[in-house]
């Protein structure tokens, strides 16, 4: 077979030629040389001799006559060389030589993208090229490089083969794996930041010095974390919350050691001594506290400040202690006898930071009076009085020579300070908000910060240049420590997480637009087709399932959306908000129909009549209300309920309506006389839904008192109650058949439950925030999720959906595994209900129900990661291993 081709520059030409290829026949090309295992595909297609192997593949075709599997041999030729011309074009391309995943090919990437973006040939290519790296080493870098692309298109790959892949140099950040067959798959020097893993096959994988943003997150404070520290020899991490708490936890696994103690009031500032020894810890009556770090026992109780203690620092050999509390003064401490030694006054305002030079004679402080002082901690006077930053310095961090000093403010920028003169040396841009932590790395090369913009960033210190920027926490950034060996860096934040970062990996800045607030309210479309979010950003979403891509943005509320629903012809939208108002509005269109004006208050809940002419609507006002859809024209007013009213739903015939209230108690009412059919008591708080099952017979309700209950709606009488989430639930929804109850809390779980039974089926996690919403899809395989976190997720539940060739299901394996399951248990606790689908303003790693058999996973310092796939849901398969 011969071979001719044209070499050409322009990437987007050379893809274009797939144009003219019948993609089927990718297939059969990787069919055949997994048989005649051939390591070199170009030799193999381009020599005529090699014809045979193709006519034996179609003439071996069943139900086709011979005339037919004639023709079919000729096209096959016929695309087989096209194939093998275009194979030749791309090794001669730098695509196949260069990286295209680096920074440098950014705009290269972003243009060819656009171009590409619903072209479906070059995107199948594109996976010819990714398993061809199984079979052809000379493939390895265009096929890394389309595997990115594809990535980058967000193409989702659910249930793809991809066994014996070899994926080198790349970024698959916030690649869609779900459900895929990475069995044999060698990934070197790849970024998986943000990957769904969920329900992936993981065995004899080789993957070496990987790359995960988010190494690791600790979670375990139940309210914002004020500050953490590193021990002195970087294994293990302290940190305090306003939760009261002061927690140990191990670096390596991200597991909690001890949780030390807990202070009368929530312990403000923590500082492990040099020894790691002591850790001392401030409160807000003014205590500070020194104790034993491995037994946590009281050594000793110190009194000076007279209001929170801000800031703690150890001077290098221990000895000294600076403590800056909101009394603007700052004292320090002789650490052995447990005394005063000294009182720093010259601030006006509160002192927020303070930190000892590397040498232990100068201390540094930052006030709220938006100055920086440097103090001769011998003889207790002022150095230098530092004056730039336009509003309070949070924190400030000497670098590891002493020369230069690191300050974070109010004003968003960070400024280097040079320590002998006091001269301003350079000022760093960036942050959208106020800077509340600075530190250096400690080879001094880098500076990270973190910021009430909910962003990390690292800084290189000669050049004042951005590195990288970590996305990752869900509010502000309130402390960053870095471990000893600098390759750690460890963050806090008011979304009660601490998280570990790998700072050498590099990673790029990824985001997925998405809303920008807490997603309060989800409705699927009668199709399916389309899902609605409301959110804290005052915007209405519609996003297109099938292309995972933003419709419409709705835009014309101007405050919180709390309730949206869509009519049952799936025609049009309603919402209710906190601006008083509901809207309704034209889902082909994208534009608003109605404003509908009557409370006096928020808009709770929304619901339209099953016939489609009225919606019904929920108020702080205490009323309910209901509207004529052709004409907006207000129908009914009904009254009954002692507080808010939070939930309003139809029954499935259109003759009762539910309605939960703030007042604890749920009613039913006579859609068409407006009176009150009974009135439900029983839950003893808030009661935030309610919900009819498919046939009407039984009413759901949720509760803040972490309670779910049943209702009969022809008797109005208790039926029984689903009990196990442990905090409120804020959302309940039945699956179409009414055999499931999902049910969203502020435990970050979902919980689905089986209806006849009164049982909890499966508990699922993936939220960092509470769940607001949920919702089933028509059909009943999917359920999406909306929470606090600002992130949606969409989640499938196993109903045997069709499954592509090569791929082997959990199921599949449970059978091959099933002396094993019996002996070991390996697969207790493992559900096929997993994550399909984030939309969300950051990236998480996820890898629930992944079956992980032999195999290597290590990052860039060798480190078994393992554990990390275990702390995620993974189900380990060989190995009774225990990452302690």
């Amino acid at each position: 077979m011969s071979c001719t081709f044209k070499k050409k520059d322009d990437l987007y030409e050379v893809l274009a030629q797939s144009k003219d290829i019948d993609d089927s026949f990718y297939r059969v090309i990787i069919d055949i040389l997994r048989r005649e295992k051939i390591s070199d595909c170009l030799e193999f297609l381009s020599k005529p001799d090699n014809e045979k192997h193709y006519e034996q593949y179609f003439l071996q075709m069943k139900n086709l006559q011979f005339v037919e599997k004639e023709q079919q041999l000729l096209l096959g030729k016929s695309n087989i060389q096209k194939i093998t011309n275009l194979i030749q074009t791309i090794l001669d391309h730098d695509f196949n030589e260069n990286n295209y995943s680096e920074e440098t090919y950014r705009e290269t990437r972003q243009e060819l993208i656009k171009k590409i973006q619903e072209n479906q040939k070059i995107r199948e290519f594109f996976l010819f090229l990714v398993n061809l790296t199984a079979l052809d080493n000379k493939l390895i870098r265009c096929g890394s490089n389309s595997l990115n692309l594809l990535v980058e298109m967000k193409v989702n790959f659910k249930q793809q083969s991809f066994e014996n892949i070899r994926i080198k140099d790349t970024s698959l950040i916030g690649a869609n794996l779900l459900q895929c067959n990475l069995s044999g798959s060698e990934f070197s020097n790849v970024d998986i930041s943000g990957a769904n893993l969920n329900g992936a096959l993981l065995f004899n994988c080789k993957w070496n010095n990987l790359k995960i943003q988010e190494l690791l997150q600790l979670d375990g404070h139940n309210d914002y974390v004020r500050s953490i520290c590193f021990s002195s020899d970087g294994t293990q991490l302290v940190s305090c919350s306003k939760d009261k708490s002061i927690k140990l936890w191990n670096v390596r696994t991200g597991r909690k050691i001890t949780q030390l103690f807990g202070h009368q009031y929530d312990a403000q500032s923590i500082c492990v001594s040099p020894n790691g020894l002591t850790l001392a810890s401030g409160n807000q009556d003014g205590f500070i506290f020194l104790s034993n770090v491995k037994t946590g026992k009281k050594l000793c109780k110190l009194k000076c400040h007279n209001q929170i203690v801000n800031s703690l620092s150890f001077s290098p050999d221990g000895k000294i202690l600076a403590s800056g509390g909101s009394n603007k003064s700052i004292s320090l401490w002789d650490v052995k006898k447990g005394i005063q030694s000294l009182i720093l006054e010259g601030h006006s305002g509160r002192v927020q930071s303070v930190s000892f030079s590397p040498d232990g004679t100068t201390l540094a402080s930052g006030s709220d009076d938006k100055s920086i002082r440097l103090w001769d901690v011998q003889k207790g006077q002022q150095i230098f009085k530092l004056d730039g930053h336009s509003g309070r310095v949070w924190s400030v961090c000497f670098s590891p020579d002493g020369t230069a000093l690191a300050s974070g403010s109010d004003d968003n920028s960070i400024r280097f300070w040079d320590v002998k003169t006091g001269q301003l040396k350079l000022n760093l841009y960036g942050h959208s908000n106020s800077v509340l932590s600075v530190c250096f790395s400690p080879d001094g090369t880098a500076l990270a910060s973190g910021s009430d913009d909910n962003s990390i960033r690292i800084w290189n210190v000669q050049t004042g240049q951005q590195q990288i920027k970590l996305d990752g926490h869900i509010n502000r950034v309130q402390y960053l420590c870095y471990s000893s060996d600098g390759t750690t860096l460890a963050s806090c934040s008011a979304d009660k997480s601490i998280r570990l970062w790998d700072v050498k990996s590099g990673q790029q800045e990824f985001k997925l637009e998405g809303h920008k607030d807490s997603v309060n309210s989800l409705c699927f479309s009668p199709d399916g087709a389309t899902l609605a979010s409301g959110s804290g950003d005052f915007f209405i979403l519609l996003w297109d399932l099938k292309t995972e891509k933003q419709k419409f943005q709705l835009d014309g509320h101007r405050s919180d959306i709390r309730s949206i629903c869509f009519s049952p012809d799936g025609t049009a939208l309603a919402s209710g908000s906190d601006d008083n108002s509901i809207r309704l509005w034209d889902v082909q269109k994208g534009q608003q129909i109605f404003k509908l004006d009557g409370h006096s208050e928020r808009v709770w809940s929304v619901c339209f009549s099953p016939d489609g002419t009225a919606l019904a609507s929920g108020s702080d006002d205490e009323s309910i209300r209901f509207w004529d859809v052709k004409t907006g024209h207000l129908k009914l007013k009904l009254y009954g309920h002692g507080n808010s009213v939070r939930s309003v739903c139809f029954s499935p015939d259109g003759t009762a309506l539910a309605s939960g209230s703030d007042d604890k108690s749920i009613r039913l009412w006579n859609v068409q006389t407006g009176q009150s059919k009974f009135k439900l008591y029983g839950h003893a708080d808030y009661v935030p839904q309610v919900c009819f099952s498919p046939d009407g017979a039984i009413l759901a309700s949720c509760s803040y008192d972490k309670s779910i209950r049943f209702w009969d709606v022809k008797t109005g009488k208790h039926k029984s109650n689903l009990n196990g989430h442990s905090s409120r639930v804020l959302s309940i929804c039945f699956s179409p058949n009414g055999a499931t109850l999902a049910s969203g809390s502020g435990d970050l779980s979902i919980r689905l439950w089986d209806v006849q039974k009164g049982q909890q089926k499966f508990q699922l996690y993936g939220h960092s925030k509470w769940i607001q919403s949920i919702c089933f899809s028509s059909g009943g395989n999917i359920f999406a999720s909306g929470s606090d976190d600002q992130s949606i997720r969409l989640w499938e539940i196993n109903t045997g959906t069709q499954i592509l060739p090569q791929y082997k299901s959990i199921m599949d394996v449970q059978d091959q595994f099933k002396t094993s399951v019996q002996q070991n248990q390996f697969l207790e606790g493992v559900n096929h209900v997993v994550t399909i689908l984030r939309i969300a303003q950051y990236i998480h790693f996820e890898a629930y129900g992944a079956l992980i058999f032999k195999g290597e996973f290590h990052n860039h310092q060798g480190r078994d990661l393992r554990y990390l796939f275990k702390e995620r849901g993974s189900c380990i398969l060989n190995s009774q291993i225990e990452f302690s």
